[in-house]
């Protein structure tokens, strides 16, 4: 039993239970991070039954909007009141708007239970990896980690596959109604093999940081999402959107300075290890979710082929994130976290590299070796990222801990797809001018490129236009992974700035005077 500033934690043993309290966590990350790319491929029915082209944008981001918004929240408040009360929570919120979801009737209607669901999914992530850390010793943590990580890294890969799959064969209101099974199997083993109990003493919730933090994020995602496509970038919408986003971000803070026990507390930042393993969660997470987009869309305009058959394609990326996350927990124990993740950020920008370098004219085993070592890469940030983040920490501030890193992966995720999606669509445009021979048939071109998505379409363009489109198509692609180059070379500069600091075979931190090395 711990007694940490006016906190006292007991975290009984779980006695031969943990091995399905391990389960439990599995499936509620399973579920949150598959949320997150699950819905994308179903898009196109989904708008096709409900109408609403104009507002489909928002099935997407209300769900990134909670689950970013809420992530640091339900850390806080784990750290502060326990961690099994909003773990259930965010099962049952989750379960609630995935049923909601399922029986949406417009694209309003599931916009509004796709937020709902994502503030469930806000809490399931970080809380599922600090227990992680409450109830395993430290030298099985990496272990442990290692495979929650790799659910992670293989749902967010999965996702869109699936999602397809159960599209085609039962309807896109199962890509929702499929959590309901999984879930009920968590909540059921969370509730009945995770003992926790917490006595507290009376604390200050920060609702000035928390309704500034979630005020700012809503600004900042709806900019991102709605600039340059439903509003011009110098539209006064979007520019309200930023200045508002500006406006909150700098109260947030200041509140966050003075706050008692503030929602994000920057005095963590002040460790360097911390600091380094949060900026990399937020460039690797800008960078990865750029892979996991356009490589798909690459086989599908440039090799043809179904969604689903593009998919497929993720399936080398996914099985190499699974086994990097795993190696990583597993050599974590042997290795500094600063050595591992130059072993990761080696691999990681060797693949983007390799990306950078495909054509019209690269075989799908190349690409599929390309895929492999770009996952390989990513994937041990799965699990290293999160133990390097709490790894100075103590339960009192484990879950703020976890939940921040979470949230700047997320960040970084939105915010790569966003830019690197404007600098693709530019790319692209420009290819095309080029290739048929200037601005005046543009419109034409983009309809043709378009059409080279769709098997039933592709046969119908004459095979010289559609060897330009397709040489603009993965022209746009290389050059969108050249310049993500940037955000994965300022990873190794932030690898560099790592301390030594790891966890010793015998489950105990090396001393300060080693760890500031």
């Amino acid at each position: 039993m711990n007694k940490l500033k006016g906190h006292t934690y007991l975290i009984t043993k779980q006695k031969d239970n943990t091995s399905l309290i391990l389960i439990g966590l599995m499936l509620a990350i399973l579920m949150s991070a598959m949320d997150n790319t699950i819905v994308t491929t179903a898009m196109g029915t989904i708008v096709s039954q409900l109408g609403d082209m104009e507002q489909f944008v928002w099935v997407t981001s209300a769900y990134m909007v909670a689950v970013m918004a809420g992530t640091p929240i339900f850390g806080k408040l784990s750290d502060m009141y326990g961690r099994k009360r909003f773990f259930i929570f965010g099962i049952i919120t989750f379960l609630v708007g995935s049923v909601l979801c399922g029986m949406a009737e417009s694209i309003t209607q599931l916009s509004i239970y796709r937020a709902i669901q994502g503030i469930g999914g806000g809490a399931l992530m970080p809380i599922a990896f600090t227990i992680i850390y409450d109830i395993f010793p430290l030298e099985k943590r990496g272990k442990m980690t290692g495979l929650l990580g790799a659910v992670f890294g293989t749902s967010s890969i999965f996702g869109p596959l699936l999602g397809a799959y159960i599209t085609d064969k039962l309807g896109w209101h199962w890509v929702f109604l499929i959590n309901v099974p999984i879930g009920l199997v968590c909540l059921g083993l969370i509730i009945v093999f995770y003992r926790e109990s917490l006595s507290r003493s009376k604390q200050r919730i920060d609702w000035g940081g928390a309704f500034t933090l979630v005020a700012s994020v809503v600004c900042l995602m709806f900019a991102l999402e709605l600039g340059g496509e439903t509003y011009p970038w110098g539209s006064t919408v979007i520019l309200s959107l930023f200045t508002g986003f500006t406006v909150l971000f700098i109260a947030f803070l200041f509140i966050e300075t003075q706050a008692e026990e503030p929602i994000i507390s920057f005095n963590m930042f002040k460790n360097r290890l911390y600091a380094t393993s949060s900026a990399l969660a937020l460039l690797y997470g800008s960078v990865f979710i750029v892979a996991t987009v356009f490589i798909p869309i690459y086989v599908q305009g440039v090799f043809g082929g179904s969604a689903t058959n593009s998919g497929l394609i993720l399936m080398p990326m996914m099985i190499g994130s699974v086994v990097g996350s795993m190696l990583g927990g597993f050599l974590s124990t042997r290795l500094s976290y600063k050595m591992i993740m130059m072993i990761s950020v080696i691999c990681f920008v060797s693949g983007i590299f390799a990306l950078s370098t495909i054509s019209n004219e690269t075989t799908q085993s190349l690409l599929t070796l390309y895929s492999i070592l770009t996952g390989f890469g990513v994937g041990y940030s799965f699990s290293v990222l999160s133990m390097a983040a709490v790894h100075h920490f103590d339960m009192r501030q484990r879950g703020a801990a976890t939940s921040t890193n979470s949230f700047l992966r997320s960040l970084g995720m939105t915010l790569g797809i966003t830019i690197f999606g404007i600098i693709q669509r530019n790319l692209v445009a420009e290819e095309m001018r080029q290739a048929f021979g200037g601005a005046g048939v543009s419109a034409e071109a983009f309809g043709d490129m378009r059409e080279a998505l769709s098997p039933e379409k592709r046969v119908q363009i004459p095979p010289p236009i559609l060897e330009k489109i397709t040489a603009a198509l993965s022209s746009s692609i290389a050059h969108t992974f050249m310049w993500a180059l940037i955000p994965a070379g300022l990873a190794v500069l932030v690898v560099l700035l790592m301390p030594n600091d790891r966890i010793s075979p015998q489950g105990k931190r090396k001393p300060q005077s080693e760890q500031s090395s």
